[in-house]
Parts: C-alpha cells; sequence; structure tokens
C-alpha cells in the first residue's frame, strides 16, 4: 500500500508556526491549486488544500517562502476526527515531508526537509 501526495500550487498566505504541548513546531500551509480542466461555464476551479508542516520544513518554508509564492510539496494523505457542535467530523488533510521553493525573490530553488 502507498500513501504519498506530491502537489504544486501558491501559498494563500504567510505561514505561522506554533509549539506543540511537548515543544515541536508546526505551521498549517494552505495550497491554491488551479484544476487542469475548465468547469460548465468556462473557468478554472481552484481548490485550496490544507498542508501541515513539522519542524526544520516548517522554519525553513517560512524563512524562504510568502504568500503568493510557488512550491512544490511532497507528503502523505491524513484522516482525523474532531468533534464541532457535538458532532464527529473526519478532516483530511496533507502531512508535507518535503517542500521545494519553486518561486521566491530569495533564491531560485530550494528544498527544505
Amino acid at each position: 500500500m502507498l500513501n504519498q501526495v506530491v502537489l504544486v500550487g501558491r501559498l494563500v498566505q504567510d505561514l505561522q508556526i506554533n509549539k506543540t504541548e511537548n515543544g515541536k513546531k508546526v505551521a498549517t500551509m494552505m495550497l491554491a491549486i488551479p484544476r487542469s480542466f475548465k468547469n460548465m461555464e468556462g473557468n478554472y476551479d481552484t481548490d485550496f488544500i490544507r498542508c501541515i508542516l513539522w519542524d526544520s520544513v516548517a522554519e525553513n518554508t517560512k524563512e524562504y517562502c510568502k504568500k503568493g509564492d510557488i512550491v512544490g510539496l511532497k507528503g502523505r494523505i491524513q484522516s482525523r476526527v474532531i468533534e464541532r457542535d457535538e458532532k464527529k467530523e473526519t478532516i483530511m488533510e496533507v502531512i508535507g515531508e518535503k517542500v521545494t521553493f519553486l518561486t521566491n525573490k530569495k533564491t531560485e530553488k530550494i528544498e527544505a526537509e
């Protein structure tokens, strides 16, 4: 079995790094990824994918990328159950294991692992 995903998209917002109770650094990154086909009205829809980055991957991405930059992400899909308004809800998110910075002002192409 295989759980691997590769995405290329634009950062919707600048990253904010938080710390968990045990001191691990974590950042949530939202990627805007246009679909490769047009909808019924002749427009390209965009998907917004929530991605979670940990520790050095989060730090390096925050340092080198900002809103609007294009990044490539390699990772895995993960599901978790949360409770909202006394209802259980399953959330799907991508856990980023490697981020490639495809466009930004500081450098041409750098990878964070």
